[in-house]
């Protein structure tokens, strides 16, 4: 019965694969089979990580190796954050878990964020020594966690003090003192109820082999705009936008680094939470941080930071590129 039931899974991720392209880089690979609405390949594929040359950036395009005395440094924005002894700023990973230490960033993810090796790392003024501690990777290495969770750098910060990866895909978050994530006013998380003392427990919704149940994914419905007509939005009434230098065949992002900081990936959600479109249109998309994205129609779903109130439209043809996206998947080229 349980064979019965995988292959089911299998077959259903093999047609989702099968109807948005194979991921393949090289447009000459894949299935013939191509989205059902007006999709098409408009860009050339996502660019690593938001480098702009193409490339992802190498991971000795910051300070590598042991992260020697680790250093607390205040920010304006952040709070407290934790750096190296070199002053670059350590991150960590949603998507990891602290209780027991485990990374989930591997491959291509761990070439933009590079592990902190625990070798010679050890506790500077404002940190708490008995927090530090490492983890094997799958290659054999000791990488070094902070009250649990396992630390990075990030391969776009080129020198120290910069927090560029602060945000990234809304799971990479700077380090706080204590091993949450940094934020103004004191550099505790929301929500992780951490005893840093007891090495860190997963946060809710952490990820993957935290033993905590994932949050519930906001639903997807149709707001009838009366300019653009019946258009995709969130359940707190935020449009839904797609990217033209994305790419639906084989499934791409092109919005990556700063591109981020006014377009946020949609989470994906279970079809069933996605109201007022076929269920055919609705899938996910690995993006290259790791974390999964709503695709309508193949398309990565994403807001727009420019709406303010519930039905705003001020994405709506910026950049002659981003478009809301209709209650049949299409994109709406109509003006607001």
């Amino acid at each position: 019965m349980r064979r019965g039931v995988f292959a089911g899974s299998a077959v259903a991720v093999l047609m989702l694969t099968a109807a948005c392209g194979s991921g393949d880089n090289s447009a000459g690979k894949g299935n013939s089979v191509q989205p059902v609405g007006d999709s098409k390949q408009a860009g050339s594929g996502y660019d690593g990580y938001g480098g702009g040359s193409g490339a992802v950036p190498a991971a000795d395009t910051v300070k590598s190796g042991p992260a020697g005395e680790l250093k607390v440094k205040a920010s304006a924005e952040l709070g407290a954050t934790v750096t190296d002894s070199a002053g670059f700023t350590l991150y960590r990973f949603d998507k990891d878990t602290p209780k027991p230490p485990k990374s989930t960033c591997e491959g291509d993810c761990a070439t933009a964020w590079p592990a902190v090796s625990a070798d010679d790392a050890s506790a500077g003024e404002g940190i708490d020594k008995a927090l530090l501690g490492s983890v094997e990777r799958a290659d054999g290495t000791k990488q070094l966690t902070l009250a649990g969770w396992p630390v990075y750098r990030y391969a776009k910060d080129t020198k120290a003090g910069d927090t560029l990866g602060e945000g990234v895909g809304g799971t990479w978050h700077v380090l706080a003192p204590d091993g949450k994530p940094a934020k103004a006013g004191g550099g505790a998380g929301s929500g992780s109820g951490a005893d840093p003392s007891a090495g860190g427990a997963a946060e809710a919704g952490a990820g993957e082999g935290g033993g905590q149940e994932p949050a519930k994914a906001e639903p997807i419905g149709v707001n009838r705009n009366t300019k653009l007509g019946p258009i995709l939005s969130d359940a707190e009434g935020r449009t839904l936008y797609r990217f033209d230098k994305d790419s639906a065949w084989p499934m791409k992002t092109n919005c990556l680094g700063a591109c981020l900081n006014t377009w946020k990936p949609v989470k994906a959600v279970d079809k069933e939470l996605v109201k007022g479109i076929p269920a055919e249109l609705v899938g996910t998309f690995k993006r290259p941080d790791g974390t999964e994205q709503l695709t309508i129609d193949c398309w990565p779903m994403y807001t727009f930071t420019g709406d303010k109130e519930p039905g705003d439209i001020n994405g709506q043809g910026k950049q002659g590129v981003w478009f809301a996206v209709s209650d049949k998947g299409k994109k709406v080229t109509a003006t607001g």
